[in-house]
């Protein structure tokens, strides 16, 4: 797989803005972000470890530590927001859910879990009323 084939060019457009910029930062500047954001969607695209990236995606360690970076400074939470104001904006969004509640149950030690209500007394009372 070539690394044009993960993300074109209008996808790209349209998240770049938003991803962070190294100028004014101490030390080494950023490694190409579309490379490295390119690993990220290749690895989770294919399921495979980190270690097993690609050479065309660059080190490894990069890739990981960029999508680590912005998982913690929220750049992944700014970029699902403005992706969906967009396709919200163009009404490619339809916002209606439907919740069928038959298929929510409870876990299996809930059903038989003891009220505490009114302190050991009443607990005394339950218990001789099912017997």
């Amino acid at each position: 797989m070539s690394r044009r084939v993960v993300l074109t060019d209008a996808q790209w457009e349209r998240i770049s803005e938003v991803l962070p910029s190294s100028e004014g930062c101490v030390g080494r500047p950023f490694r190409d972000h579309r490379q490295v954001v390119e690993g990220i969607v290749y690895r989770y695209r294919t399921g495979i470890a980190w270690r097993d990236l690609p050479e065309e995606f660059g080190p490894w360690q990069t890739v990981w530590k960029r999508h680590r970076r912005f998982s913690l400074d929220g750049t992944w939470d700014k970029l699902l927001t403005r992706l969906l104001a967009d396709a919200d904006a163009a009404g490619e969004i339809d916002w209606s859910v439907s919740v069928d509640s038959t298929i929510n149950r409870a876990h299996q030690h809930a059903a038989t879990l003891s009220r505490n209500t009114g302190g050991i007394d009443e607990l005394h009372e339950s218990a001789g009323r099912a017997g």
